[in-house]
């Protein structure tokens, strides 16, 4: 059983956050919602899910954590404006944990700068931002690169649980 944090912040995906939440709490792993503030409430950007922070990112510390769940929608590309967050991120890639990131969760990772060689993929608006952070990018439903899993739309999401779940 790991432990999984998972930053999230308004305007998230609802499904992003949903289906992979389900799949891993069905396996018997637990999921730490990480936000801005603790206790605060986020609305999914489709307004069919709303999500309480169990902790605030300052009270976060990484090395509680077994493995980083990123989903998307808008949430990532505001969480990266948020240097804690970002340095939050970052430690999973610099200390091997797996790391699961949809739609534009690669975001997120694109400013920690850690995509460099990396095999990902990404919602298609942000895949040229993913090549120009140096990462490989293909345009597949789901791809692992190590400890990292990457998809792209809410249409992938069985294959990004199914790897996401190999990895934990």
């Amino acid at each position: 059983m790991s432990k999984i944090a998972c930053v999230l912040t308004s305007m998230f995906e609802d499904s992003e956050y949903t289906s992979p939440a389900e799949e891993y709490e069905k396996g018997g792993h637990e999921i730490i919602v990480i936000g801005p503030e603790a206790g605060k409430s986020f609305e999914g950007k489709n307004g069919e899910v709303k999500v309480s922070a169990d902790i605030a990112i300052e009270d976060a510390n990484p090395n509680d954590y077994d493995a980083l769940f990123i989903p998307g929608g808008f949430s990532p590309d505001i969480l990266r404006a948020d240097d804690r967050f970002v340095t939050f991120a970052k430690h999973f890639v610099l200390n091997d944990k797996p790391i699961f990131a949809i739609c534009h969760g690669p975001q997120l990772l694109i400013t920690a700068d850690v995509l460099k060689g990396r095999k990902v993929t990404g919602f298609k608006s942000i895949q040229v931002d993913l090549k120009l952070a140096g990462a490989n990018v293909f345009d597949e439903e789901v791809v692992v690169c190590g400890n990292l899993v990457t998809s792209r739309t809410p249409d992938d999401l069985p294959a990004f649980n199914r790897e996401s779940a190999k990895l934990l």
